[in-house]
């Protein structure tokens, strides 16, 4: 008999469901529709919960599933007022904990998760991981993002799909980017088109393969399950096992008319000057080769699109080597960069040093996120110790 205490009837709304296994840890943690207008992880993780139960497979850790933007999911939209993924930041953080005054519908779903996400920290124990399981709106292999820390890194590398690096120097306010600063494994999942079909079985397979290679679930529990899930995830990819990062994207400004061009599938190769979409009737070309992602064929959204480029194994290992041996700390030492004297994963760098240094340098030694701020670049580190959540 199962050893597991599931939760199927939470207390708490904004559980879809958990499990207390064997062991105290590891514990994961996963988010369904944080955007809800991508309903495919809500009815993956249902499906998983459902075949643990009816199943009786031993679990060795702990598992909480949780309720994204549930305002928005019963609506079928997007977000009511503002992108519940683009708000989480230590600034917006204080003000949902601190202000009396009425939030938005998103701001509460926001202090939803986040309370919760703080009674999971409360009582039960790490190593922790994340999973953000998200759709797109247009045709995609699944990927995955993540920060580019090096644990992010090797725990993705584990799955058989391509990895994008560097999402968060363009987004502002991501869940994941939050939670990676505390320390903790942070990914991110594309399963596929909102509407399809198949991005419910991708997600259910991700869910399937993160909770073995977490070692929550033993393969010898769901030898058929995980098998014919990672064959799934093989022949959805084209890319896998190879790491791209994000060289340009394309903002849309207020009152741009804007429209992608058709037929642009994610991952796809493009050239240079290509013609991609449209801004008032004017063609927006691309300014360099590389492959389309993220192309954007819904209303709400900010990123028409990005462009990315595959990163090559030497940087990779290279990259792994340096940061492994603490070398940044001689970037200390050239004129112009000195360290945060608030945080000791931040530096400022003057903007005559950062045109100097190519940001490739910055990334090589772990530094993803450039920040203008105070007319100085701030340059932040991606692989942290774990720290206590607030």
């Amino acid at each position: 008999m199962m050893k597991n205490k599931i939760a199927f009837k939470n207390k708490s709304k904004r559980l879809i469901g958990s499990i207390l296994g064997e062991k105290l840890s590891p514990t994961v943690i996963i988010f369904s529709g944080i955007h809800g207008n991508e309903n495919a992880g809500v009815k993956a993780a249902k499906n998983v919960i459902k075949k643990i139960e009816n199943e009786c497979i031993k679990f060795q850790g702990n598992l909480f599933i949780i309720y994204g933007n549930i305002n928005a999911l019963n609506k079928g939209i997007r977000y009511e007022n503002v992108d519940l993924n683009r708000i989480w930041n230590k600034e917006h953080i204080d003000k949902i904990k601190l202000s009396s005054n009425s939030f938005n519908a998103d701001e509460n779903e926001q202090l939803g998760i986040y309370l919760q996400i703080n009674e999971i920290f409360k009582t039960q124990k790490g190593p922790f991981y994340f999973l953000d399981l998200h759709t797109t709106s247009s045709p995609t292999v699944p990927f995955i993002t993540i920060s580019d820390s090096l644990n992010n890194r090797y725990f993705s590398s584990k799955f058989p799909v391509p990895i994008v690096l560097g999402i968060e120097e363009y987004l502002d306010g991501p869940l994941l980017t939050y939670l990676n600063e505390f320390g903790h494994i942070s990914l991110g999942f594309e399963a596929g088109e909102h509407f399809d079909i198949q991005s419910v079985k991708n997600c259910e397979a991700f869910i399937w393969l993160a909770l073995v290679f977490s070692k929550c679930v033993k393969k010898s529990e769901v030898k058929d399950i995980v098998q014919y899930k990672r064959e799934l995830l093989k022949s959805e990819c084209t890319n896998k096992h190879k790491f791209f990062e994000i060289d340009l994207q394309y903002v849309i400004k207020k009152n741009e008319i804007f429209k992608m061009n058709s037929g642009f599938n994610n991952f796809e190769k493009i050239n240079k000057n290509q013609k991609l979409a449209k801004s008032n009737e004017n063609d927006i070309r691309a300014s360099m080769n590389g492959r389309i992602f993220m192309p954007l064929y819904q209303k709400l959204g900010n990123d028409g699109f990005f462009i990315i480029t595959r990163i090559s194994y030497f940087w990779l290992k290279t990259s792994t080597i340096v940061r492994k041996l603490n070398t940044h700390h001689f970037l200390r030492l050239l004129p112009g960069i000195e360290k945060d004297p608030h945080s000791s994963y931040t530096m400022i760098v003057n903007p005559k040093t950062a045109k100097f240094l190519a940001k490739e340098i910055f990334h090589l030694f772990g530094y993803r996120k450039q920040v203008l701020k105070d007319d100085k670049f701030h340059f932040i580190k991606r692989d942290r110790k774990v720290t206590e959540f607030h």
